[in-house]
């Protein structure tokens, strides 16, 4: 998956094999949560959202909406009636907010649902049953999961194997899902090769193509000027076949080196 508002770079995105055009609307409560991150934080609007949706032929375009509020009735309609084809709801703490959703969506699209609360990861068991699997799927954020939970770096519940018990659920249940970002093969203070060795020893179907992919480019041409984008494409690929080849050993001692490395990056925001 990846953010962008260009109608120009997600149709040329979209040919380079990028499954998900990913647009977002969610500003309640995530600028006082995540002021302090380089993270996405602008609203795209409704125009946007359409233009995009206009040139898109392959790739799914998904909009992550507010958290369940007063007008998410309205939100809803809106995304959908500008060309949204999938949604995802961000910052969930039960099964009453997922069902409520859910209700309201009332089938007309799939739903990406944003577990990335400690309560939302913890009552998975109890909320999962509601999703339609082949459908409905489940995305693991680690930016705010990780501040939910006081830790000081993104990638330590992935580190600390919090995440092994929810992925053993969800691929038990047939539902698709996907965890955090990444950066580019070679970037990136905890590798970005690391990174993708998790995933597939966890089970994880995507990733969201971090900032270093586009720097926000608006064009094609703005951005190829900073960047060989099927070429680091093509890298991706690369890495994730040959970690599909490797012996479940060689997963587990990729999993200590990116625990051995993301807690001492964590340890830096201790001062440490």
């Amino acid at each position: 998956m990846m953010i962008t508002a260009s109608p120009e770079v997600a149709a040329f995105i979209e040919g380079q094999g990028v499954a998900r055009i990913f647009m977002d609307q969610e500003v309640l409560g995530k600028a006082e949560r995540q002021g302090h991150l380089d993270t996405h934080k602008a609203a795209h609007s409704l125009e946007e959202i359409a233009a995009v949706a206009g040139v898109l032929k392959q790739a799914e375009l998904m909009v992550r909406l507010n958290p369940l509020h007063a007008a998410s009735a309205d939100e809803i309609g809106a995304a959908l009636d500008h060309g949204a084809q999938r949604l995802m709801l961000p910052m969930f703490t039960t099964r009453r907010e997922v069902g409520h959703f859910l209700e309201l969506v009332a089938g007309r699209v799939p739903v990406t649902f944003l577990a990335e609360t400690p309560q939302a990861l913890v009552r998975l068991a109890d909320w999962l049953p509601l999703l339609v699997p082949g459908r409905d799927e489940v995305h693991i954020g680690l930016n705010d999961l990780s501040l939910g939970m006081g830790l000081n770096f993104l990638f330590e519940p992935m580190a600390g194997r919090l995440l092994d018990p929810a992925a053993e659920r969800l691929n038990a249940s047939g539902v698709r899902w996907g965890v955090g970002g990444i950066a580019r093969i070679g970037q990136g203070e905890l590798p970005a090769e690391t990174v993708l060795g998790e995933h597939v020893r966890l089970g994880s179907r995507w990733v969201i193509l971090s900032r270093a992919f586009h720097q926000g480019a608006s064009s094609s041409s703005e951005l190829l000027q900073s960047l060989d984008f099927p070429a680091e494409i093509a890298k991706l690929r690369e890495a994730e076949a040959s970690w599909r080849d490797t012996r479940p050993e060689e997963l587990l001692a990729n999993q200590q080196a990116l625990a051995e490395c993301a807690f001492r990056l964590g340890r830096k925001g201790e001062g440490a």
